[in-house]
């Protein structure tokens, strides 16, 4: 497994979490346990994603601007969740802001997987594709 394999795992975990995040209603369980999931996953994803993917990434002139590009909207996300978190899930407000990071998740992980993989995959080595997926992969699981 290569390190963009290893990635577009998680990416799709991340999807449908998001997915059905936005198809809950109310102050529900259902919605408070997908709520602590997506954040979780997308915390973590985020950490590891830019220790071993964006890092070496940040060194090459290639990829150096999509790769800030990308970290910059890890936070983006980040302050959406923290917005969410803080708005009472049975409000328009809190579904509206959730609909909102569908939005932002969804453009951001395929702008990733069309563009920062495709400049990636010039950038990096295939030694270090291996390398970079297995320790991505033992951070994570």
């Amino acid at each position: 497994m290569n390190i963009f394999e290893a990635l577009r795992h998680d990416h799709d975990k991340q999807r449908s979490l998001v997915d059905a995040l936005i198809k809950t209603s109310g102050d529900s369980q259902n919605r408070q346990s997908l709520m602590n999931e997506l954040k979780h996953e997308l915390e973590e994803h985020a950490k590891f994603e830019e220790r071993f993917f964006y890092n070496p990434l940040m060194c090459d002139d290639l990829t150096q601007e999509k790769a800030r590009h990308s970290v910059a909207e890890h936070h983006d996300i980040d302050e959406l969740i923290e917005a969410l978190e803080h708005t009472d899930m049975s409000s328009p407000a809190w579904l509206a802001k959730a609909k909102k990071l569908h939005h932002i998740v969804h453009h951001h992980l395929e702008e990733e997987e069309q563009e920062v993989f495709q400049l990636a995959g010039k950038a990096l080595t295939e030694n270090q594709k291996q390398l970079l997926a297995d320790k991505y992969n033992n951070a994570m699981h």
